[in-house]
């Protein structure tokens, strides 16, 4: 069967539309609020250090709950947990409209109070880092092992084009009020809670009916620092987007760099999902099957030479270009590492190595964001941009000499649990 029609029959699975559904909501809500967080924390300070500490925040709780995270996922019902969870997710919503019209315009950069903005960004790391690795351990049960390469294309390709509607649509509503933005995204994440409970499993789940304990919930971590795949896999990812984190500075660079105002900043953006979304859409169709290794260590490099481009131009056609190179590249590179992951771990302690993998998803996002911004308000935005990405090659190089079991992948088939 042809990659074409296995993603046409995936979709003609009601549990998977579901699914899917549910993602498009959800991601849509994220990306709109976070375009306009970030935004709004440096309007209300003029520094970029803010947005460093407001990914910082979101950060923070994924490390301190990883082994709960992770257990909870294998102990109960993983769309129960992301239902809940997305609950929490509203209500923090709900606190940044409340907090936006207590500020009101901060658009001339006020000096308005920051700290109950950082608290309402705990809280949300804090639901996030519950449910992120619950709802990406549902997605090897809803297909077959034979379809998950494709399962993963078409959810990796309706979450990127999701990402194009977020941004685009913070940008317009922040030129009407942050509260009104916010209030958009409690919406979203309410309407993404009935799809995921519907959703269908294809493979029987096997929760743990083991008592608590501290060795289960650690269990995860030893699993992934035994398994050169998964650990090299989800390291490269780590590291590379931990220095090439130049997306997080996009308002300063619309700002100073580039000299534009909120609805191109919208834009930049919706540029990484327009990039990731094209290339997800050949991924559905023709999903990576074969140099998996190479291909993933090639398209790592490629992320990290384009960012130098994003840093030193001041054009807003290269940045806008740059970016979606950039975005297209990193979803090469996550969708490899998207399936690498679940095809090398036991379904029952998927939630666990999920949760281990989502501390450095998180490290590479939000940690990355941090990084950023400390170092833009002491070197400068270009030298951050640029040298992250100088060093996202370096490290590409460096796994490429260094980690021979992730270069030598030829094919999926050869990925085994016991790897």
């Amino acid at each position: 069967m042809s990659g074409g029609e296995t993603t046409r029959d995936l979709l003609r699975n009601r549990g998977v539309r579901n699914f899917l559904a549910s993602g498009v909501l959800s991601t849509i809500g994220i990306t709109l609020m976070l375009a306009v967080l970030f935004k709004q924390a440096f309007d209300l300070t003029g520094d970029p250090l803010t947005i460093g500490i407001v990914g910082l925040l979101q950060f923070i709780p994924a490390v301190l709950l990883v082994m709960v995270s992770g257990y909870l996922a294998d102990r109960f019902d993983r769309r129960r947990i992301t239902a809940l969870m997305t609950v929490g997710r509203a209500a923090c919503a709900v606190g940044f409209v409340l907090y936006s019209r207590d500020v009101g315009d901060v658009s001339d950069g006020s000096n308005a109070a920051i700290w109950p903005l950082y608290l309402i960004t705990l809280a949300f790391g804090t639901f996030d880092a519950i449910s992120i690795p619950a709802r990406r351990a549902i997605t090897p049960l809803v297909v077959e092992r034979p379809r998950l390469p494709n399962m993963i294309a078409a959810a990796s390709a309706s979450r990127v084009l999701a990402s194009i509607v977020g941004p685009v649509a913070g940008g317009m509503l922040y030129t009407v009020g942050a509260d009104v933005a916010y209030l958009a995204v409690a919406a979203l994440f309410a309407a993404s809670i009935p799809p995921i409970l519907r959703t269908g499993y294809a493979v029987a789940p096997r929760p743990m009916t083991d008592r608590p304990s501290l060795a289960l919930a650690i269990d995860g971590l030893r699993f992934v620092r035994r398994s050169p795949i998964v650990l090299s896999s989800i390291s490269l990812d780590m590291f590379a987007v931990l220095f090439g984190g130049g997306i997080a500075l996009l308002p300063v660079i619309a700002e100073e760099r580039l000299g534009v105002g909120d609805i191109a900043y919208g834009w930049l953006r919706a540029a990484p999902g327009i990039g990731a979304g094209l290339t997800a859409l050949v991924l559905a169709a023709r999903p990576v099957t074969r140099r998996v290794g190479p291909t993933l260590l090639v398209v790592v490099a490629i992320f990290g030479a384009f960012h130098i481009v994003l840093g030193l131009t001041t054009s807003y056609a290269v940045a806008f270009g740059a970016i979606v190179v950039a975005a297209s590249a990193d979803m090469v590179s996550v969708n490899i590492r998207s399936t690498l992951v679940p095809l090398a771990t036991p379904d029952a302690q998927l939630g666990r190595v999920t949760a281990v993998e989502g501390v450095f998803i998180g490290a590479s996002n939000e940690l990355g964001a941090f990084e950023s911004g400390v170092a833009a308000r002491y070197v400068g935005v270009p030298w951050t941009v640029a040298g992250g990405g100088v060093a996202t090659i370096a490290i590409a190089g460096a796994f490429a000499a260094l980690v021979p079991s992730l270069r030598r992948i030829d094919t999926y088939d050869e990925v085994r649990p016991d790897s």
